[in-house]
């Protein structure tokens, strides 16, 4: 064979693989509403930014009929490209050759990707749409699963993660999506579950639909798994460009920075009207959010979990903040176990992946009731304190309202190590509320009162005069400044800036030991 042969055969052969599972199933997983695996590589990366690694990989497999069987890449596409002109690693699943079905090979692949990912420093993609481990493989498809869980959590804490739900991700496929930093999920299309409905029915006995029980809105309302629902492949390719341009590529490095990084001293006289006269009365937090970052672009993570809990990516001066706020709309803010699971999760990768932490409080406490605490709430409300307390990030937080007890110091108080503590007028700082507080300390005078109805309102108004207010805390030094409400875009300009050069050292240790 001549060399312009073997070079015409490549062409052939590779022209072959790239089709994956021919023509028919390609059409299938459009008319499924599904983009092909390569195409979903297509969109993510910049136009001929992508290099596609191990594209002639085979199978080894040779039993139940697997014997010569040819599929193609092993069903799974996996290089290296850009996006935002910064580079990346990806492997996305192939549905058309054998369901996506992850055997030896096909492990091995996704291994080798995050190998290079974590030599290079740079984020990883992986798309999800497989049928799950490939059976007539065995073991060994079972072992290539555990190889692909053990470097999701050796890059844990290197470079960002991030996983696309674009089709089914059932049993123990859908432990390595949990273990990475965010997931996107595609509603309608994407199923996330460890086991399935006809499972579950022989199992339990109950019925539910597959979009019931492992659909984006499943995954994220209720268990908090999904942190983005996207409702296409296009759009969920769109949210993951976003959230990777608020990330650096590894935790060595900062965020990206757009722009000349000047900093924004408008005032916003629309913030002195936001908070109600009335403290019973709720108003939106995102609305505070939106006016005090940089062109109102708020990335929300888990929005529609723990919805108390307000977390999500901005910029303020260009440069890439975390923020985290509890919501007076839900729950009036209250913590509880999920908010804290959150809250959490969220603070932890920021400090990773040297985001600095804007903190927004109104919080009345924590989440009463037996089943709080039967749940755990200790234990998860804990994990908020130990977030904080561990986080060396830049660390501002804003005192809008209520800041009460526990939660006043779970929702970083100057004591969990913040930088900056700054508060509204508005702010009330108190182990209690004033109602909850009066009927404890002013009992026996209530008591003795000729009216105590009148004696009990006096006395509110007493303590909401001397206690719930800022200025005490602004005293004590636990409060930096009391400011106006429509200086805070300038207040957290300036503090950012300043704290740009913060370096904090900790004892040495392997880790602390989160209450998980």
């Amino acid at each position: 064979m001549t060399t312009k042969e073997k070079i015409e055969h490549l062409r052939k052969e590779k022209a072959r693989l790239i089709q994956g599972g021919g023509e028919k199933r390609i059409q299938k997983q459009h008319e499924s509403g599904k983009l092909t695996a390569r195409e979903r590589i297509g969109l993510l990366c910049e136009p001929e930014t992508f290099q596609e690694l191990f594209l002639f990989a085979k199978h080894r497999g040779t039993a139940f009929g697997m014997a010569g069987q040819d599929l193609p890449a092993d069903g799974v596409v996996t290089g290296v490209g850009t996006v935002n002109g910064r580079q990346i690693y990806v492997a996305s699943q192939d549905f058309t050759v054998s369901g996506g079905s992850v055997g030896e090979v096909h492990a091995n692949k996704i291994c080798q990707t995050l190998d290079m990912a974590l030599k290079s420093g740079v984020p990883v993609v992986i798309f999800n749409d497989s049928g799950g481990a490939r059976i007539q493989e065995g073991i060994d498809a079972l072992n290539g699963y555990a190889k692909i869980f053990y470097r999701n959590v050796l890059l844990s804490g290197v470079v960002p993660q991030i996983s696309i739900i674009s089709g089914p991700c059932a049993g123990g496929a859908a432990y390595s999506p949990a273990l990475t930093d965010f997931i996107i999920m595609v509603r309608g299309i994407g199923k996330l579950f460890i086991t399935g409905p006809q499972v579950i029915k022989q199992v339990t006995g109950e019925v539910i639909s597959d979009e019931e029980l492992g659909g984006a809105m499943a995954q994220q309302k209720e268990s908090g798994v999904v942190h983005f629902i996207a409702e296409s492949d296009q759009h969920a390719i769109e949210i993951c460009q976003k959230l990777l341009s608020f990330l650096p590529s590894n935790n060595i490095e900062d965020p990206p920075e757009y722009g000349d990084g000047e900093i924004v001293f408008a005032e916003d006289p629309g913030l002195d009207k936001i908070i109600p006269d009335s403290p019973r009365e709720a108003y939106d937090i995102k609305d505070v959010i939106l006016r005090v970052i940089d062109n109102g672009d708020f990335l929300e993570v888990q929005e529609h979990f723990a919805t108390n809990a307000i977390i999500g990516f901005a910029r303020v001066n260009t440069r890439s903040v975390g923020i985290i706020a509890n919501q007076p709309m839900s729950f009036a803010g209250a913590i509880d176990i999920d908010a804290s699971d959150k809250i959490a999760r969220f603070v932890r990768f920021c400090n990773i992946f040297n985001i600095p932490l804007v903190t927004f409080v109104d919080v009345p406490g924590f989440m009463p009731g037996v089943q709080q605490e039967y749940g755990g709430i200790i234990r998860h409300g804990a994990k908020i304190l130990f977030a904080y307390s561990a986080a060396t990030v830049p660390k501002i937080t804003i005192i809008l309202r209520k800041a009460y007890g526990g939660a006043y110091i779970a929702m970083c108080g100057k004591e969990l190590g913040a930088d900056r503590v700054v508060a509204w007028p508005t702010a009330e700082v108190a182990v209690m509320g004033a109602e909850g507080a009066v009927p404890i300390v002013y009992r026996d005078d209530i008591k003795k009162a000729e009216d105590p109805q009148a004696a009990r309102k006096a006395f509110i108004q007493q303590y909401q005069d001397q206690f719930a207010n800022p200025y005490l805390g602004a005293a004590r030094n636990l409060i930096d400044d009391v400011i106006e409400p429509r200086h805070t875009r300038r207040y957290l300009s300036l503090a950012l800036e300043s704290l740009r050069t913060k370096r904090e050292l900790r004892p040495q240790k392997k880790h602390g030991n989160i209450p998980l």
